[in-house]
């Protein structure tokens, strides 16, 4: 079921980087009816488009996801408090409290009829005891029970999820759920705290190379194993499993596995520099390795992923670099209405 460009799209968590980039692509693809919301003033978006309606509005309140869905036919559910491993470890409270922000909208989707409803779960939700080695096996959506997921962060995904599938069956609300492996691309957070490997990789090479310092801090032994899934597969995805029949969360990330050392040599490869490499084994890592299986998602949907890793993490270090270098603190971008 296609999106008809007359219907009202509401993207929740519009000023984050996914968020962002998935509102820039709706413009693009002729849709004119958006409403674009999230928590944070305006200029502290990643992307601004001036050409949507955009709305600074708390959706943990039950009153702001009223605001938000009143009139929508389509909603996409990508706000959450969270970020990187050294975040969602040290804030689980705060992680949890999202699930506030899923459990309203719900109930507004419920009452004002929305047509279709995403839910942007994680990888996160994945069972801790089939992730314990770095030769992992690729998690199958079915490894997600029994639940043993990531404290705080996970288990929020994984109620959100049950949430979504008790909505549909209840009370008809048509929900569509991916679990998101580690998306990464520009216009999106690189530093503060909340920056996920892909940027702080990036970012760590930058400032040692221009500092001239040579050396880099890894967090963990560099052996744990990731998948990462650029923002535009990630978009193309979330549009595919969101327009399908599919009712289950389905599994949306790249199934290339590498190493953070490996995944560090590729951006020394990208600056031209190769570092000396510190490990701080105290600090936060994750578990030892998770990738993603998708046989489903290929099956039913024919998605796959497209950028390779070297040429997704080339594009996010040209523009963490430049952001660098011009000093900025990764503020938003405001496009014109006919640009990309």
């Amino acid at each position: 079921m296609k999106t008809d460009a007359k219907d009202l799209i509401v993207v929740c968590g519009a000023g984050g980087f996914i968020g962002g980039h998935l509102v820039a692509e709706l413009v693009r693809q002729g849709h004119r009816r958006i409403r674009a919301v999230d928590i944070k003033p305006l200029m502290d978006w990643y992307q601004v488009r001036p050409d949507v309606e955009n709305c600074q509005l708390d959706l943990q309140l039950k009153e702001d996801c009223h605001r938000a869905l009143r009139g929508a036919a389509v909603v996409y559910n990508l706000a959450a408090d969270m970020g990187g491993m050294g975040f969602i470890e040290n804030n689980r409270a705060l992680c949890m409290l999202s699930v506030l922000i899923n459990t309203h909208l719900l109930m507004a989707a419920k009452e004002f009829g929305v047509q279709r409803f995403f839910f942007s779960s994680s990888a996160c939700v994945y069972a801790a005891d089939k992730q314990l080695s770095e030769n992992i096996v690729p998690l199958r959506e079915g490894d997600a029970y029994p639940a043993m997921p990531e404290d705080g962060y996970g288990w929020e995904k994984l109620f959100s999820e049950r949430m979504c599938r008790h909505f549909r069956e209840d009370f008809g609300v048509r929900t569509r759920v991916a679990r998101y492996h580690n998306v990464y691309g520009p216009h999106g957070t690189w530093t503060g705290g909340r920056e996920k490997a892909p940027a702080a990789v990036c970012r760590k090479v930058i400032e040692a190379k221009l500092a001239g310092r040579r050396e880099i801090e890894i967090w963990g032994t560099g052996h744990q194993t990731r998948s990462f899934m650029y923002i535009d597969d990630c978009l193309k995805g979330t549009q595919m499993i969101m327009d399908s029949d599919i009712e289950e969360p389905l599994n949306l990330g790249s199934d290339q596995c590498v190493t953070v050392n490996q995944l560090v040599d590729i951006v020394e490869d990208i600056a031209g520099v190769t570092l000396k490499r510190t490990y701080n084994l105290t600090a936060p890592k994750g578990v030892n390795g998770r990738n993603s299986d998708n046989t489903l998602i290929r099956e039913r949907l024919g998605w796959a992923p497209e950028i390779s890793l070297r040429d997704g993490m080339e594009q996010t270090y040209r523009w963490i670099y430049d952001e660098i270098v011009a000093g900025s603190e990764a503020r938003p971008v405001r496009t014109a209405a006919a640009s990309r």
